[in-house]
């Protein structure tokens, strides 16, 4: 009797472990499938800005009628132009792709004017030259049906940098201040800062100042990134 009690008690424990083994690798999971959704939808993103997604025409319109007026010197070797957002825009009308980080740490909005300096090397140097007029907003930070993450503030989604993002660890559900045009409708906002869900501590207490470089690109005369 005693025999058989010891093994019905052993076997009953071996099954109550495989059970939490099983609940265990369960989590595992779903944690890895969480992880690989999040790591998907950053790559999509972060594909659409490198190819340069989709911008409104009327934007694109008035940011080339406005690029009109800045200058290319001779040789081409300065270039003055129009943000809009990922790019800047020349007098001729092409895309000069300003890198994301640069963007991000700088702040730049749509409709600030850039200027491009391109050196004996190739390097790209950008400087700010003319910031527009801008105002902070107080938002959420949503993944839209395509997987982009978007900033809805005051009742308009608008679009982010993914390279903000990371720097801050953001994830949806997180509220975000945006900078913006102060006097213009705008689909790019730049990320001024994160606070996480649940924390009650405030905006997160951080510079902008460490994002990774992807490339050779100098911020003002006096500073690389």
């Amino acid at each position: 009797m005693t025999f058989w009690f010891g093994y019905i008690f052993s076997a009953d424990i071996e099954i109550k472990i495989k059970r939490m083994d099983k609940i265990s690798n369960l989590a595992l999971l779903t944690q890895m499938i969480d992880s690989a959704e999040k790591n998907i939808q950053s790559a999509k993103q972060l594909l659409r800005e490198v190819m340069g997604g989709p911008a409104t025409k009327a934007n694109l319109t008035a940011l080339s009628e406005k690029a009109q007026v800045m200058t290319i010197s001779e040789g081409g070797k300065v270039i003055e132009g129009m943000f809009d957002g990922q790019n800047m825009i020349g007098p001729d009308n092409k895309q000069y792709p300003v890198p994301a980080n640069y963007a991000s740490k700088s702040k730049l909005v749509e409709g600030d004017v850039l200027k491009l300096t391109i050196s004996e090397d190739g390097s790209f140097i950008y400087k700010q030259i003319g910031p527009i007029e801008r105002k902070k907003m107080l938002g959420m930070l949503l993944v839209d049906e395509k997987g982009d993450f978007k900033v809805l503030a005051e009742g308009k989604p608008y679009k982010v940098l993914l390279a903000s993002l990371t720097y801050f660890k953001a994830e949806a559900g997180d509220e975000v201040t945006i900078v913006v045009p102060q006097d213009r409708e705008v689909e790019w906002a730049a990320v001024e800062n994160v606070i996480k869900k649940g924390s009650s501590s405030g905006h997160a207490d951080v510079e902008m100042n460490e994002i990774p470089s992807g490339g050779k690109v100098i911020m003002d005369e006096d500073e690389e990134l």
